[in-house]
């Protein structure tokens, strides 16, 4: 069933289409990922399903009180005027389970001071069992569990809405949707302001979330994690994919390869057709080879109108075909300019992408990276040790870690733009380093696309040009400002320096940075193709599950080398969080053995912990049962019209949840380590 369906909509300014026709729909329980390149319209699509504008043609409609909540790029913006708390803004959502909350102990206040009544005690019963299916005794839990996911330490709940950072506010906003709970989110670029961890809490929500989700999103291993059906929003319209992200890949492949094989095939076919009508047209079959003629005419003209997929439609009949295309007139061709028109037709265009080559100008010795006690940092201010590593030749090594921890400085060490501050970083022999800085600032702000190039290297203007169109610059793209460059197109601008570098060791600073899904594919391939070493720092986990041959992690002031690729990283991981859950304390006056010195636990003591852990496992889940059964001998005790046992019961129930709380708070902390 449909939670929402567009029909022909449209955008329009002026005189140009933003993007027209697409008619699409949205089943209750989908999730959709919206791709496409940049300035194709996929925010102003979402803006419009979500109701936010009016599109210029078509319509929206959703299924009866269906709920939408809406993320916007823009969401920093939002809670202006307000200057309540994180947590506070959170409580918002649930004005309506508290009032009920402050009923309930309203109603068991007037049951101890008010002598006994019928009326009374059914009042409490009918609103106790309202305010449990409403979730009334789990929402501060929820609160807690979606600001600590998306990366809210519990000193942040308290800070006022105005003192928030705006990748903070986007942040919240988002939280707040998650509580409301609604049955269709739209997000735009969700995974914007959150680390790794934040991420993968995200895709664990929302993998499980029990309504549709439509999102646009860069993020394409979020992608894969999360949507089981890809929009891909392009020039001609919009096509529909089943299936995840690598999925979608994989179709939209054998989809051009279909279309291909099919224009090929026209084009044999009207070939063989005008030979016919050539070989007739002033013969014995002349009336014949006219037919022929002015149908083809129709036929070659439909396709110039209406697109290639047109072909498939002809069989529908010339009158409403010529309806349906806004194809008035046809002209009548002779065979010369008919074979003119035939020679016109293109067959099906791939969405323009980043034409990028990085290849080495030699070959580097065997050990391009090695380091030895090493210690990065600013004077007086150490960031980080790290472990003895090695890279070596045609490897790529991922660095990995959260926002601050040194990972960009670690890479101006290696350049030797900054002194280490104990141990070494030796370089091998016959290294040529082409280096792509996160903030491209060696483009400066004033001078225009053109002069960049040409300040790089002295070519021709008409070759320049050329090569910038590689690029995606074309016309007097070249002629824009670096200033005034959005972050996808200073990224493109960079990478076109790196190509000319020729260089054999690449030092990569988050090169997906604001690049469009198309050219984040474009690189990725290039970079699966590179001859040479790759060290890069990147927060975009699909281009490191593709590359990676060694993980290098950078956390608590650590760097630790996993001679691994991104899955097996996982795995380790998950095993060294394991090993690290708590276990509990030995019991005093148990026996101890000593081992080479060592105290050590007696085998009745290692039975015991590993019992007491497998319960430690199991504790959250009897709590959150509790309860539910409070509840239930709540309302038996109701139903008895037992007073006394309401009161203590709901003393019970108090120190229950306060239990249960307490376990939330050490399953948070677990969480996170």
């Amino acid at each position: 069933m449909a939670i929402l369906t567009a029909t022909n909509i449209g955008q329009s300014f002026g005189a140009d289409d933003l993007f027209s026709g697409i008619t699409v729909s949205i089943p209750n329980d989908g999730k959709i990922g919206l791709v496409g390149p940049n300035g194709v319209g996929k925010t102003t699509l979402l803006q419009i399903l979500a109701g936010v504008t009016q599109g210029s043609g078509g319509s929206v409609t959703t299924s009866r009180s269906t709920q939408i909540g809406y993320l916007s790029q823009e969401a920093a913006q939002t809670f202006a005027g307000r200057d309540h708390s994180v947590y506070e803004e959170m409580l918002l959502v649930f004005a309506e389970l508290r009032a009920g909350e402050a009923r309930l102990r309203q109603l068991e206040l007037e049951m101890e001071t008010a002598e006994f009544s019928d009326n009374l005690f059914a009042q409490y019963s009918q609103l106790q069992e309202q305010f449990e299916l409403a979730g009334g005794y789990e929402y501060d839990i929820r609160i807690k569990q979606v600001l600590t996911g998306l990366g809210f330490a519990p000193e942040d709940w308290n800070m006022p809405l105005p003192h928030l950072s705006g990748g903070q506010r986007t942040r919240a906003r988002l939280a707040r949707l998650l509580l409301e709970g609604p049955d269709l989110l739209i997000l735009d670029e969700p995974t914007n302001h959150l680390d790794v961890e934040a991420i993968e809490w995200l895709e664990g929500t929302l993998q499980k979330w029990p309504g549709a989700v439509l999102m646009v999103s860069h993020d394409r291993y979020f992608l894969d994690k999360v949507v089981n059906t890809i929009w891909e929003m392009n020039g001609q319209g919009l096509q529909l994919y089943r299936g995840h992200y690598t999925a979608y890949l994989q179709q939209r492949e054998e989809r051009w390869e279909v279309r291909q094989q099919e224009f090929e095939g026209l084009m044999a076919r009207l070939e063989k057709e005008m030979d016919f009508i050539r070989r007739n047209i002033a013969g014995q079959r002349t009336q014949m080879a006219q037919g022929k003629l002015s149908r083809l005419t129709r036929e070659v003209e439909a396709i110039h109108a209406g697109g290639l997929q047109i072909v498939s439609k002809l069989n529908k009949g010339w009158a409403e075909l010529k309806s349906e295309i806004g194809l008035d007139n046809v002209p009548s061709y002779r065979v010369g300019e008919l074979q003119q028109r035939i020679n016109e037709l293109r067959g099906p265009l791939r969405p323009p992408h980043l034409s990028l080559a990085l290849r080495p100008s030699h070959r580097s010795g065997d050990i391009v990276l090695r380091t030895k006690g090493l210690q990065i940092g600013y004077p007086g201010m150490p960031l980080f040790t790290a472990d003895d590593i090695e890279l070596h030749r045609q490897e790529c090594a991922a660095l990995i870690g959260p926002n601050g921890a040194g990972k960009s400085t670690f890479l101006l060490t290696i350049l030797e733009q900054l002194p280490p501050l104990a141990g070494e970083v030796k370089l091998g022999a016959s290294l040529k380093i082409g280096y792509f800085s996160q903030a491209h600032e060696e483009l400066g702000r004033d001078k225009q696309v053109l002069d960049v190039l040409l300040d790089y290297e002295n070519l021709p203007i008409s070759e320049a040009r050329n090569y910038l169109a590689r690029f995606l610059f074309r016309g007097d793209d070249v002629y824009k400002q670096v200033g005034m460059l959005s972050g996808g197109e200073r990224g493109r601008l960079a990478l076109a320096l790196l190509e000319r570098e020729q260089a054999n060791f690449l030092l990569l600073d988050e090169p997906t940075n604001h690049l469009d899904i198309p050219a984040q594919e474009a690189l990725q391939t290039v970079l699966e193709q590179f001859e040479g070493t790759i060290l890069m720092v990147s927060h975009d986990r699909y281009l490191v599950d593709r590359l990676a041959t060694q993980i290098w992690v950078l956390a608590d002031g650590r760097l630790r080398a996993y001679p691994t690729n991104y899955q097996g990283y996982l795995v380790e991981r998950e095993r060294e969080r394991e090993a690290a859950r708590p276990v509990v304390v030995t019991p005093i006056g148990e026996p101890k053995v000593e081992v080479n010195g060592r105290s050590t636990l007696s085998k009745n003591e290692q039975r015991r912990q590993a019992e007491a852990l497998a319960e430690l496992e199991t504790t959250i889940a009897e709590a959150e049962t509790a309860l539910a059964q409070i509840t239930e001998k709540l309302q038996a005790a109701t139903q008895e019209e037992s007073f006394d046992k309401i009161q203590s019961l709901s003393i019970e129930y108090a120190a229950a949840e306060e239990a249960l709380a307490a376990l939330m708070k050490q399953w948070e902390k677990l969480a996170h380590e």
